[in-house]
């Protein structure tokens, strides 16, 4: 069904983008260091993806920032986030 395969879309670029976004900020990141890494991580996906990634980072700083921080897994910080099914 349609939304089935809106949330796998949804699910793969909220994966991809914190793969970069996890890239970009290194191991051990700091919240400043994870804010800045959001924008810029945003913006190598292109402007339409980018835009997306960009309201998905909006919405779900808090969530992304300390994911990131514990060393969560992409997977796993986007189906917390109810992005992607477990």
């Amino acid at each position: 069904d349609g939304v089935a395969q809106g949330r796998g879309i949804k699910c793969r670029l909220c994966t991809k983008a914190l793969k970069k976004i996890q890239a970009l900020a290194g191991d051990d990141p700091d919240e400043a260091a994870v804010v800045a890494v959001l924008k810029k991580g945003c913006q190598v996906l292109g402007r339409v993806k980018g835009k997306l990634c960009q309201q998905l980072v909006n919405k779900y700083r808090d969530q992304i920032t300390e994911g990131l921080q514990n060393g969560d897994m992409p997977q796993d910080i986007c189906t917390a986030m109810g992005i992607c099914r477990s």
